[in-house]
Parts: C-alpha cells; structure tokens; sequence
C-alpha cells in the first residue's frame, strides 16, 4: 500500500509553497522601499490557497493573478512609491510566524505518520 504525502499532510503542504512565495512578493516590496513610483503589491492568501485546493480537485479555478493585489498605501508619496515600511515588515512577520505555524502542522503529520509505520 502506497503513502500519498499529500494526502497525509493536507492543504499544509500547498500551504507552505504559497506562503514562501507571499515572502518574496514582501520581500520585493521591502528591497524597493525607495524606489520612485513602486507599487507595493501583496497576495490574498485565503483565495490563492482555496484557488490551489480547487484546481487540486479538478473543479474550474479563478484566475491566477485575482489574488493579486497592489497595496494602497494609507500616506501616498510625491514619487508614487506605494511602499510602507512598518506596514511590509508588519506583514512579512505575520507572514513569517504563519509559515511556522503550517511547518510545525506537517512535522506533526509526518511524524505521526513515522509512528504508525514503525507500529509505535
């Protein structure tokens, strides 16, 4: 009888792949801080990750870029640069902290999964 990883770690593991590439989307918007007429852009997470799980289902997803998103900035700048820091770092933490939270999840999973194996 065949393991299905996925299956054992459920939507962890898409989980996981989405929230890596919400970094770097943060990430970007961080390094161009200072960069004339840059748009912050960000990433709706609950419809990426419901996106991914109803292709993964074979039903018709959405479009890739609808959870795509430009960030409107509460204080605008003269140079049109959409980007604020405390906001950025603030979601790249939250982000961060998520990211462990789905990590620790498939931890668990597999090594639950290793218990039953072993008969333990």
């Amino acid at each position: 009888m065949a393991i299905n990883f996925k299956d054992a770690v459920g939507l962890h593991a898409d989980a996981l792949h989405l929230r890596a590439e919400r970094t770097r989307i943060l990430a970007s918007n961080i390094a161009n801080e200072n960069t004339p007429g840059f748009q912050a852009r960000d990433m709706d997470f609950a419809a990426t990750l419901a996106n991914t799980q109803a292709e993964a289902n074979g039903d018709i997803g959405g479009d890739e870029d609808s959870a795509m998103m430009y960030r409107v900035p509460f204080h605008p700048t003269r140079d049109g640069n959409t980007v604020e820091i405390g906001v950025e770092q603030a979601a790249f933490s939250q982000n961060a902290s998520d990211f462990q939270t789905s990590l620790t999840f498939v931890n668990m999973s597999l090594k639950g999964l290793a218990k039953a194996i072993n008969g333990q």
